[in-house]
């Protein structure tokens, strides 16, 4: 119940300066959020890949309010990309956008968050990588995908993300399950209305694991977006009755929850990319972590009361 509650705090101005000032919140933070500039992310993403990971880099904040902001972040991606070029890493390492980010929600937002998006897209093609487009409410999902449709068709690998809380995604995954696709599931972390999703946990799971059977069942590539083993293990069992093979899917999680459990997949020889996610605008992508698992406030509650 308190889920609902964190993700309206994640809007709030006021919360995000109480968040922001306690003592204890950056320490907490780093957990998830392993930096705040390049420079302090790339060995992170390094010690990743030589675990034998795979990762998505996701520049934080999407809460901008003026076109200039939507410019920065267009540079602060093709920054990124340029030194994973110079790294080598374009092969083990993809980025994950929201749009909102890109100025979507802004006055033309639609055409400016393509114009941003698009040469970032072209960017990460040319070293070998790719972009995945982040789901966000309900109501930005269908300028998502449009954009989706347009970038794909000169860059056709760039990937998208569907929910499996919202009623519509079932259809959105027999659309999108077509060769030469990438779709990532996840279950969905904003607050939505009960008119447009599943409000309850065992029917937001039903619905996952319906998703999943047409992903697996699809010609494109299925990325499972997941911490719970019980999902993870459906699918496994639903890849294997598709007769897929272990490098035509896979499994995404994010960096700070469940790392030994990121490690037994590619042991096992699973492709596990770790979301990882960096820079000063923390504050919603933090509220949102928080809601989506009892156990991440948990530690963050126990964190301030027990450190001083």
């Amino acid at each position: 119940m308190l889920g609902p509650v964190i993700l309206a705090a994640s809007r709030s101005d006021t919360m995000r300066r109480i968040v922001s000032a306690a003592p204890v919140t950056k320490p907490v933070v780093n957990r998830f959020i392993p930096g705040e500039t390049v420079d302090q992310v790339i060995p992170i993403v390094e010690e990743l890949t030589r675990s034998g990971l795979e990762v998505t880099l996701d520049v934080v904040g999407e809460d901008i309010t003026e076109v200039a902001q939507s410019h920065a972040a267009r540079d602060a991606y093709l920054q990124l990309i340029g030194r994973l070029e110079e790294l080598g890493l374009g092969e083990t390492v993809e980025m994950s956008v929201k749009l909102s980010m890109f100025g979507q929600a802004l006055e033309g937002g639609h055409e400016l968050a393509l114009a941003n998006v698009r040469p970032v897209v072209e960017a990460a093609a040319a070293i070998g990588t790719t972009v995945t487009l982040d789901a966000e409410d309900h109501t930005t999902l269908d300028s998502m995908f449009a954009i989706h449709e347009e970038l794909r068709r000169d860059f056709p690998q760039t990937g998208c993300v569907i929910q499996a809380y919202l009623f519509r995604t079932e259809a959105d995954a027999r659309r999108l399950a077509a060769a030469g696709s990438r779709v990532r599931i996840v279950k969905g972390a904003y607050k939505e209305p009960a008119e447009v999703a599943y409000q309850d946990k065992a029917e937001i799971d039903k619905a996952y694991v319906r998703i999943m059977k047409i992903l697996m069942e699809g010609e494109g590539y299925p990325m499972i977006g997941s911490h719970d083993p019980r999902l993870i293990a459906i699918g496994q069992e639903l890849a294997r009755q598709a007769g897929r093979k272990l490098d035509e899917y896979e499994f995404q999680m994010l960096y700070g929850i469940r790392s030994e459990e990121h490690l037994r997949l590619a042991a096992e020889g699973h492709r596990m990319r770790v979301y990882t996610a960096y820079g000063t605008d923390w504050y919603g992508y933090f509220m949102r972590r928080l809601a989506e698992k009892p156990a991440n406030l948990l530690f963050f509650l126990r964190s301030m009361i027990t450190k001083n």
